[in-house]
């Protein structure tokens, strides 16, 4: 399952994330998405994890918790396979 987390402290690296997500299960990999100009974080990356169930207790454990100082926002990204398709975050409640 690919997982979209955003307003993650600036300090934060991969292995911070990797480090949360391990905790609920297997994480394939960790992406945090850097400024390409001064690779500074921009505050939200993509975790990728094989084992659906760990990953949905991953989010629904992790979303909206306090981590360094800010809430996390932590959602499962779904493709929409219409014809102008794109990477969006699921709306589950």
């Amino acid at each position: 399952m690919h997982i979209h987390v955003s307003n993650l402290n600036s300090n934060l690296i991969e292995s911070d994330l990797q480090r949360m997500f391990s905790k609920y299960g297997e994480v394939s990999s960790v992406e945090l998405v850097r400024d390409k100009l001064n690779n500074r974080s921009l505050c939200h990356g993509f975790i990728d994890m094989p084992v659906r169930r760990d990953a949905e207790q991953a989010v629904t454990c992790l979303d909206r918790t306090d981590i360094k100082g800010k809430r996390i926002n932590v959602a499962e990204v779904v493709y929409d396979p219409s014809p102008h398709a794109s990477w969006s975050h699921s709306l589950k409640a």
